[in-house]
Parts: C-alpha cells; sequence; structure tokens
C-alpha cells in the first residue's frame, strides 16, 4: 500500500499520539442515528518550511491546504461584497442526522469546535450541487478558542454507508444526494456534527491559477507522461485550448496544467499520492496568493464567482464568525481517514477498488483523539453497527 511521500518544501511534521484502542463489540446497535431539529453551537502550505522563518509559518490562515478557503480568507480580507455571487444554500435543519452518543459531545469534548466539511467536484461545468462525484472530500475543525485548526482527507474510495444503508464508494454520496447527504455520510460514519460546508468545481480552481499567474510545480517523469492526458480531457470538457507540458523540472504552470497535475492517479501512490499533489498545488497557490496585490486577488475571486464555481451554505457572518481574528490561526496537523496503520485496499465486488477502514470504530476512536484530544472516546453504537457491516462486507477482498 502506498502512502503519501514527504517533500521537505512543504512538510511540518504531524506530530501523532498513541491511540489507546477500546476493544469493540460486534452486535447489533441499539441506537439508531437521529434527526437533528435544533441548532448545534459548537463554538498547508502549512507553511512551508523557510530557512529562517519557523516563526512565520505557523501564523497562516485557516484551511489553507484547499482551495475552497483560500478562496474564503480572500473574500474576507479583499472583497467581502462579492460574497453576494456565491451559489448560497440553506439546508434543511431537520434533515441533519448526527448519532446520538454525538449530542452529548458536543457539550464536553467537542465543545468550542466548528466543523466544516470541504467537497471538491469532479465537474468541469459548473455542476456543483448533486450528480457529480466529490473528488475531494475534506473535514475542516476549528477550535474556535485557541484558533488551532486540524484538517483531514476522507479518501473519496472509502468503503462507507451512504447515510441510506447502502454502501460504496463514500464520494458517491454527493452524487446521488448532494451536499446533504455527503455530510450526513460524514456525520453517520465518524460521529461527527457537521452542519456546513463548501464545494468547488475544478473549473473554480483552473481560473484561479490563471487568475494569479500560474504556480510553480516540479513535474517528474512518471507525471509528464499523464498531465497532458489530463488536460486534454479537461479542455474538451471546457471548450478551451491547453498548452502541453514538453519537460520535467520546475516550472510555472497555468490553471489547466495545475488541475490536471492534481487530477493524475497513475505512476504509483494512486488515491494517496494524488491527494498529496493536490496539497502541493493549493500550498503553491497559497505561496502566490500571499504575495499578489490587492488587485489580483480580486481577480482571483472573481474567476470562480462570476462563473459559479462554489456552492456553499455559509454567508458573509458565517465566515467572519469562522475567521474572527484571523491572525490567531494556526493549522497545527492534517491527516487522512482511515488512518495509514489502520487501512487496506482491495476490489470489493462490483464496488470495484475501495480503500478500507481496519476497523471503522477503531478508525473513529483515532479521529476523535486527532481532531478533538479525545483519548477515552469510545465510538456510538451506530459506528460500531456501520463497522461490523463493512467488515462483512469486505473480509474476503482485501489485502
Amino acid at each position: 500500500m502506498a502512502t503519501e511521500p514527504k517533500k521537505p518544501v512543504h512538510k511540518k511534521p504531524v506530530q501523532k499520539k498513541p491511540v489507546q484502542k477500546k476493544p469493540v463489540q460486534k452486535q447489533p446497535a441499539s441506537k439508531k442515528p437521529v434527526k437533528h431539529t435544533e441548532p448545534v453551537h459548537t463554538a498547508k502550505k502549512k507553511p512551508a518550511p523557510k530557512n529562517n522563518a519557523k516563526k512565520k509559518r505557523t501564523k497562516i490562515v485557516l484551511f489553507v491546504l484547499e482551495i475552497f478557503i483560500l478562496l474564503i480568507m480572500v473574500v474576507v480580507l479583499y472583497s467581502v461584497f462579492k460574497i453576494e455571487k456565491v451559489g448560497k444554500v440553506n439546508l434543511p435543519q431537520e434533515e441533519f442526522v448526527i448519532n446520538p452518543e454525538v449530542e452529548e459531545k458536543v457539550e464536553t469534548t467537542m465543545k468550542g469546535y466548528r466543523n466544516v466539511a470541504l467537497f471538491g467536484v469532479d465537474s468541469t461545468s459548473g455542476a456543483l450541487t448533486k450528480n457529480t462525484r466529490s473528488d475531494t472530500i475534506m473535514i475542516a475543525s476549528i477550535n474556535q478558542d485557541t484558533g488551532e485548526c486540524k484538517l483531514v482527507s476522507v479518501y473519496r474510495d472509502t468503503y462507507l454507508n451512504l447515510s441510506n444503508d447502502s454502501y460504496n464508494k463514500c464520494n458517491s454520496a454527493y452524487a446521488k444526494g448532494g451536499p446533504m447527504q455527503a455530510i450526513n455520510m460524514l456525520n453517520m460514519n465518524l460521529d461527527m456534527n457537521i452542519k456546513d460546508f463548501i464545494t468547488v468545481g475544478f473549473a473554480g480552481l483552473s481560473n484561479t491559477v490563471d487568475a494569479l499567474g500560474g504556480i510553480m510545480i516540479d513535474i517528474d517523469d512518471v507525471e509528464l507522461k499523464h498531465i497532458n492526458n489530463y488536460q486534454k480531457t479537461m479542455a474538451s470538457d471546457m471548450k478551451r485550448e491547453y498548452t502541453p507540458v514538453e519537460s520535467t523540472g520546475y516550472q510555472l504552470l497555468d490553471g489547466l496544467q495545475a488541475t490536471a497535475y492534481c487530477r493524475i492517479r497513475y505512476g504509483g501512490g494512486d488515491d494517496f499520492k494524488r491527494t498529496e499533489r493536490q496539497r502541493e498545488v493549493l500550498l503553491a497557490i497559497f505561496d502566490k496568493a500571499k504575495s499578489a496585490s490587492p488587485a489580483t486577488l480580486t481577480a482571483a475571486v472573481n474567476a470562480i464567482f462570476d462563473n459559479d464555481e462554489i456552492y456553499t451554505s455559509l454567508d458573509v457572518a458565517d465566515i467572519l464568525d469562522i475567521l474572527g481574528d484571523i491572525t490567531k490561526y494556526e493549522v497545527v496537523a492534517q491527516g487522512g481517514f482511515p488512518e495509514e496503520s489502520r487501512r487496506a485496499t482491495g476490489t470489493i465486488g462490483s464496488k470495484g477498488s475501495c480503500v478500507v477502514p481496519v476497523s471503522l470504530a477503531d478508525n473513529v476512536q483515532w479521529l476523535h483523539e486527532f481532531l478533538f484530544e479525545d483519548e477515552q472516546y469510545s465510538p456510538s453504537d451506530a459506528v460500531i453497527e456501520y463497522s461490523n457491516r463493512v467488515e462483512a462486507d469486505t473480509s474476503g477482498y482485501v489485502k
């Protein structure tokens, strides 16, 4: 199984605490997820390690590893008035599903945290609401008291309950039911209490890179073999021209080239390596944005908002509430779900190649210690039920 290689330019060691696992009893759940009717009130380039800027690198803006949050930051700092162009949606509060035990945690170990789902969809035409799979799924968890932020990527091929008692790759939840079903999928399987989301499409990423004047990326031999094939497909879908990448090495990529680079999943590493490429691109975007003029940043905002390439449950008040004193925020950790030592891969019959949590309950224990420092977390009855089902469905296939 491949893991994401670390690149010294952009990586910051992540301290992982050992998780004290508790035995998971395989028995039917006695509690079922319930629809939530009351609002829950909860409270990379990590800057790339630069030679003499260790202190500065911890003062980074919230969610810098994902384009969605970079754009939100730009909106707040430079052109809040543009937020009226965002495709905002009001999700029905009564349709959110939150496992009963999580309600208790909201007032204890999860108190003061705000959790937001981030989706990047494989759309080149502004189809952001549903009927398109979420190519990127992340949870951004903000401790609103300390300003500490943690990011977790949920691998798109993870075999989970899609929130309707059918089991498949988790990215199909967004395709079937849009952000509501995708959020409920995360809440039910991971014992979360998410109610807000941000979705961005590939065209938005490409337009943003172009508006910033391109980004610098190092292309290797394997990547060179595939990047132009992805460009050709996207250029056809988006009805635009493309410029082939003709050599390896550190070079300036335009928007379509950078987006194609994000999508490469061949040559070893599969989705885990692709996730690393996505973060590398977004880190480079943040680098460029930090040194850009307000006029350039406004152009970047226009590039995505004017083309309907963002869809979210947040409005200006929500964004300002999340950001607050922007200088206090610090991304302190990032990770992937399922966690590296607790995952396997396998072709699960007609479902195809999947990432399998081993076990789901153990991974949820890890997740809550990682996000909320809850070393004594016990997964909900619902998660134990889903964990048993995942194991039953996949035990004959995983490797």
